[in-house]
């Protein structure tokens, strides 16, 4: 978002996005993966820390009051040339000059100068300095480094715990890496300058904001720049390609010369609400010079909407904006910066009483609000969905969904790409039914400042068709089994389908139905003796390592004791529950312990050495009967156990004791099952 969005689409000065340098690179400068948690918190709560001489000249005087009245392409303008002057050179505008180019969304700029902030004056860089760094860098598609940056800033700012910056990085690399959810496509009525905020208008229209000049040039809708102010505009949607015909103005009663946006309309589009600046005769600006936004309400009569009026929560000291009505229109949702907000900007709601009244905001609370900004909610009968640049993301504002019902939200989620990118992504609207919608973004390819898209969520059919290949191999040499017979039975043992292994022991069963279980059966007279495997099939094309064994050859000697050989089982830390990759070697064992019926076993399971030995000994000792139980479980007679004994720490596998430093891994050879036979 540029010029235009700077006053109007993200609403707030904390809310808006929007040459060559004397300077260069240290070579010697810390790189990012150096940077320390000490480091961070040394500079938390020191956003002023800089004790540089504030620059008195004018140039620069005039490009932070522009700053202070969120004139932010303007402000940039005036800090780099004054950056040009050797003697204005500092940390200090060299982070107003960034944030200028952070807060009108030219990511690309304020890339550049965070860089050069980063390599010379890392020292100088506050938190939130930070925190704006890993946005920009995710904003130009840098994620490697985003995540290290993001990383330290929730380690220090927020103090949260591993396990959830850990769970924040892994959602990042999904959002990143996952699927594409919907297909997009740029509208043919947008225009070069911003176009933006769509809502669903009677059955077959959409409203929206933009400042295209369809008409006669209109100095009075100018502003600065030769820009022009935001209008709202109204289109018939072509339901076949869900494309906007030519667009016209709104109304004229609604339509100022300053801005509109964001609107809403009742269900029975007779009352909407939008968004506004704070006029009178002219522009109404708080004691900074910052010009606030409030939210109207106007109603139709005879066909046409009459002077709106100012909601009572609006105020010349904070910003109102961003309405939504939920579906049954008793619910009205907003966005606001007005104290006990959680953040730069929140959601809010309130209940629009019977006689035309409303109660006091609600904040929506932290499972949506967070510190940095959140809005443009829109409202289903199911879904709350809104932007946010607070929640873990692609970068810029992405949009999220959560649902909720009486009991609250739950299940927040980022939509995925490509509705989100790594630039703003807001406005989003969506038809529950039909799932098509329109959101806007300033991603690159759009025609203008910010361009509304047209979108159909994809409905990823689960596939039922399944595919069982595998390759057969000879348990002790590994090698791969060429000519091999291998039938494939369902679960009544009638044969379906056989194949024959290629020169490489490969084979493959296609075309199968994924909801049913499988049996294979291999067969080669000079090698192998016949052998059942069960598979139970995803519902996916899955690969099945199918290693086919004589079962004879499952039975080995170790150190003079006869054992059945399986991979070893398994426990957790501190725990004596089968897990999922022991259960399937119990279960091995269990069908070698079918096949012969006269041999009994005796279970003897151990530990690691952590812990006390009394207590290790009493862990090992359920961990044992806990294989036992397991066995038994699966029709194995009881009497065909001898014994299940648990010894501790007794016969570590591996130097790993009391005295030893070892791994997560090395400690975890020790904690197993052995399965001894007593009787064949």
């Amino acid at each position: 978002m540029k010029k235009i969005t700077t006053l109007i689409t993200l609403l707030f000065c904390c809310c808006v996005f929007a040459q060559q340098s004397v300077a260069t690179l240290n070579a010697n400068s810390v790189p990012i993966d150096d940077v320390t948690i000490d480091m961070l918190n040394s500079l938390k709560d020191s956003e002023n820390s800089d004790i540089e001489i504030p620059n008195n000249s004018k140039l620069v005087q005039k490009a932070d009051s522009y700053f202070k009245k969120m004139w932010y392409a303007e402000a940039a303008e005036l800090y780099e040339k004054a950056l040009v002057d050797e003697e204005n050179y500092s940390s200090t505008l060299i982070k107003k000059v960034g944030d200028a180019y952070y807060y009108n969304s030219n990511m690309e700029k304020a890339y550049y100068w965070y860089n050069i902030l980063y390599s010379d004056y890392k020292d100088k860089m506050s938190s939130d300095n930070y925190f704006k760094y890993a946005h920009i860098l995710k904003g130009n598609g840098k994620y490697s480094k985003a995540k290290r940056l993001m990383r330290l800033y929730d380690k220090t700012e927020l103090n949260e715990s591993d396990n959830t910056i850990n769970s924040n990085l892994e959602l990042l690399d999904e959002i990143v890496n996952g699927k594409d959810q919907f297909s997009v496509h740029n509208l043919k009525i947008n225009s070069k300058y911003s176009d933006f905020s769509p809502m669903y208008y009677n059955s077959d229209e959409l409203v929206f904001a933009s400042a295209m000049d369809s008409s006669v040039f209109n100095t009075r809708k100018y502003k600065r720049n030769n820009q022009p102010y935001l209008d709202l505009y109204v289109s018939k949607i072509n339901k076949e390609t869900s494309d906007l015909k030519e667009a016209v103005k709104f109304s004229k009663e609604i339509n100022s010369k300053y801005h509109e946006a964001s609107v809403t309309f009742s269900p029975d589009n007779t009352t909407m609400y939008f968004t506004r600046n704070n006029y009178g005769k002219k522009l109404k600006r708080d004691k900074n010079g910052v010009n606030h936004l409030k939210i109207y309400k106007s109603i139709k009569v005879n066909g046409e909407w009459v002077e709106p009026t100012e909601l009572p929560f609006n105020s010349d000291d904070y910003s109102t904006g961003h309405p939504a009505l939920g579906p049954d229109g008793k619910l009205l949702y907003f966005v606001s910066d007005m104290p006990g907000s959680i953040g730069e900007s929140d959601i809010f709601v309130v209940d629009i009483l019977e006689d035309g009244s409303y109660s006091t905001p609600r904040n929506l609370g932290p499972e949506i609000n967070t510190e940095k900004k959140e809005m443009f909610p829109f409202v289903t009968d199911k879904k709350l969905y809104f932007s946010s640049d607070g929640h873990v993301g692609l970068g810029g504002l992405d949009v999220f969904e959560i649902s909720f019902n009486e009991e609250g939200f739950k299940d927040l989620k980022n939509v995925g790409k490509p509705v989100n990118s790594n630039k703003d992504d807001f406005s989003y609207i969506i038809s529950e039914e039909t799932q098509k919608g329109y959101f806007a973004s300033n991603r690159a390819g759009g025609k203008g400042d910010d361009d509304i898209y047209s979108f159909e969520r994809l409905i990823l059919e689960e596939v039922n068709n399944t595919a069982i290949a595998g390759v057969v191999t000879e348990l002790i040499t590994g090698d791969k089994m060429p000519k091999a017979l291998v039938t494939l039975l369902d679960e009544n043992n009638i044969k379906l389908k056989e194949v024959e292994t290629d020169d490489d022991g490969n084979f493959v069963f296609e075309d199968l139905d994924g909801d049913k279980k499988y049996f294979i059966k291999t067969n080669r007279k000079e090698y192998f003796e016949d052998i059942q495997n069960v598979v139970t099939p995803l519902n996916e094309t899955q690969l099945v390592d199918v290693s086919l064994k004589k079962l004879k050859e499952m039975i080995v000697i170790e150190e003079g004791i006869k054992k059945l050989k399986t991979d070893i089982i398994y426990f957790d830390f501190d725990k004596s529950f089968i897990r999922d990759d022991a259960s399937k070697e119990l279960d091995k064992l269990v069908e070698v312990m079918s096949e012969y019926p006269e041999m009994v076993i005796k279970i003897e399971s151990h530990t690691d050495s952590r812990g006390s030995s009394d207590y290790n000994r009493y862990l090992s000792d359920k961990r044992a009967k806990s294989s036992r139980d397991y066995i038994i479980s699966k029709g194995i007679d009881e009497t065909r156990i001898e014994s299940a004994i648990g010894y501790g720490e007794d016969m570590l596998l591996n130097d790993c004791d009391d005295k030893t430093k070892c791994t997560r891994e090395e400690h975890e050879q020790n904690r197993r099952s052995e399965f001894i036979i007593v009787k064949m």
